[in-house]
């Protein structure tokens, strides 16, 4: 296939997404627009919940005058993955879920709910300490990967609601 064709086949996929609907979320009325600056995440009460929060406020901001609470409810629990011979567990799965409900702040109604969940992996061969880092690197890498989901489903449904 030659340069010129390649070029024909990729214009004509992007004036297919053009012509059904498709528009950023992020773009100006978009539904992630919906939610910058207006979300506010109720306290968090553990590390888990920090993380989550610090995700969530880089990607909307911190809101002066919030439109919404987002309610988060995480459960996170680790899995042995691979034992050795003397079985002791040298790699875990850490596998997070978030239940989340998002709340109208003027009426308190629910405004979306939904739930998300992933994981991943750390290793604990090494000592202890080195561990306990992976652990929390693996932690914080999980809540960035749940803030993701959770942020798209809500921009999703933000732009639904706006149409």
């Amino acid at each position: 296939m030659s340069s010129s064709d390649r070029r024909l086949f990729l214009f004509s996929g992007l004036a297919l997404l053009a012509g059904c609907g498709f528009a950023p979320v992020y773009a100006p009325g978009g539904g992630g627009d919906a939610l910058m600056g207006r979300v506010r995440v109720a306290a968090p009460d553990s590390r888990a919940g920090f993380l989550l929060t610090r995700e969530i406020e880089t990607r909307l901001g911190r809101p002066s005058a919030p439109r919404y609470e987002l309610r988060p409810v995480i459960s996170v629990r680790a899995e042995a993955i691979a034992i050795d011979r003397s079985n002791v567990a040298a790699r875990f799965n850490l596998i997070g879920t978030v239940r989340y409900t998002l709340a109208d702040l003027q009426d308190e109604t629910v405004v979306d709910s939904g739930e998300v969940t992933n994981f991943t992996g750390y290793s604990s061969f090494g000592t202890p300490v080195a561990t306990q880092a992976a652990q929390r690197d693996a932690e914080a890498r999980l809540m960035q990967m749940l803030a993701d989901q959770m942020l798209t489903r809500l921009a999703a449904a933000a732009a639904r609601r706006s149409r």
